[in-house]
């Protein structure tokens, strides 16, 4: 294949695997660096609405996530003030033949997993673990993209650079160093528990969302409904980069206290024996995602925090339209890259500063207190669950 169609994406992460694959899948040669030697996902499970689950179906991911995801049968909105289910959306297979595609919960390594399996089965597709970036030019011919593996540097010239390397992005540093990730004053520890372990009603196939006093709570199954994920939002100060963190669960327990929060909540956070922390950054809103013929992609451009459970989601999107963008304004002329990366940039900023926007949103109102959180709770029930479902079609009904 011409180098002229070669694009490096740098990062393996879920945004970078799909891009891959929607680029690979229009034609272009793709060079995937990982400094990574191998690929194991931190964290544990996540949330994969239509608008993204209909991307992986379409490029051929479906077969490889049939035994692993998990299609919930509802979204359950618990109020620790109430103590107890204040809606139930449906979701299930009759959302799914509706959304045209269905609503997943699955272990993030899972979902990578599947993805480089595509990658490696795909022969325009170079993975490179062990492998980053490090530097880029631009000139006449495109670019020519330094990375390094080891002590050992080498060059190579592409098309496009897409980084997809995350919040900590060393491709967005190289366009924009001024731009730095900012530490919401939010912690989410997440945590895994055997579904064998607990009685029946806490294991439905259903996501689980309790909202209390500064605090919210999340549990789903996934990993074949073998295992159930469990995710507690809390304030803090502890601001460490990374996913991972181990973390003492006395710490966390003082947050869920009895007096605030119902039993079946502290059940679901005593259970946990190993207790993993993340300090959630954001970005300041970028102007533009790409300069020239490289552009952003994921938390690279837009990390957000995950209250409307579409980080990944918003990544997965990415990947289609930058793909859609380079396919109809390139071919194989170079010279067409910066303005397809800018109408890439144009088509994907504005729903994801919306998605931002309510993300920010409803973890404000997950968290409310005394008469705010009666307000919220009364506003809940009158709506009913078909109005509040209703008010997700703009996010699930996404095409690219």
């Amino acid at each position: 294949m011409a180098v002229a169609r070669t694009i490096i994406v740098a990062g393996a992460g879920i945004g970078g695997l799909t891009a891959a694959l929607a680029l690979a899948a229009r034609g272009f040669r793709v060079v995937v660096l990982e400094k990574a030697e191998r690929l194991e996902e931190a964290g544990a499970g996540l949330q994969l609405s239509p608008n993204a689950s209909r991307i992986l179906v379409e490029l051929g991911l479906q077969p490889r996530l049939a035994s692993r995801a998990v299609t919930p049968d509802a979204i359950t909105i618990v109020s620790a003030r109430a103590g107890g289910e204040i809606a139930r959306l449906p979701l299930g297979d009759a959302a799914s033949r509706r959304a045209g595609a269905p609503y997943w919960v699955v272990h993030r390594a899972d979902l990578q997993a599947a993805l480089q399996a595509q990658v490696n089965d795909h022969p325009d597709i170079d993975l490179r673990l062990g492998c980053q970036f490090e530097d880029v030019t631009s000139h006449a011919k495109g670019l020519t993209v330094i990375q390094r593996r080891g002590n050992a540097r080498q060059s190579e010239l592409a098309m496009a650079l897409i980084g997809a390397d995350g919040i900590w992005s060393a491709v967005r540093n190289h366009l924009f160093p001024g731009v730095q990730p900012q530490f919401s004053g939010l912690i989410a520890w997440r945590g895994t528990l055997d579904a064998t372990t607990l009685p029946r009603e806490y294991t439905a196939p259903r996501v689980q969302l309790w909202m209390g006093p500064d605090a919210h709570l999340v549990a789903y199954p996934i990993s074949g409904a073998k295992q159930i994920n469990v995710v507690a939002i809390v304030p803090g100060t502890w601001n460490r980069p990374g996913w991972s963190a181990q973390g003492d669960a006395n710490d966390l327990k003082g947050a869920f206290a009895s007096r605030r929060w119902p039993a079946t909540a502290r059940m679901l956070v005593g259970a946990v024996d190993e207790w993993r922390r993340w300090a959630l950054f954001t970005l300041p809103d970028l102007a533009d995602w790409n300069s020239g013929a490289i552009a952003l992609l994921g938390d690279a451009a837009h990390a957000m925090l995950p209250f409307a459970a579409q980080g990944a989601g918003m990544a997965i999107e990415d990947a289609a339209v930058l793909a859609n963008c380079l396919s109809q304004s390139t071919g194989d002329n170079i010279a067409g890259v910066p303005a397809a990366l800018k109408r890439y940039s144009g088509l994907r900023r504005g729903r994801v500063l919306r998605v931002q926007r309510t993300a920010r949103q409803q973890g404000r109102i997950y968290h409310l207190t005394g008469p705010l959180a009666l307000a919220r709770d009364l506003a809940i029930k009158a709506m009913g669950p078909q109005r509040m479902l209703a008010r997700q079609d703009w996010i699930y009904d996404w095409r690219a």
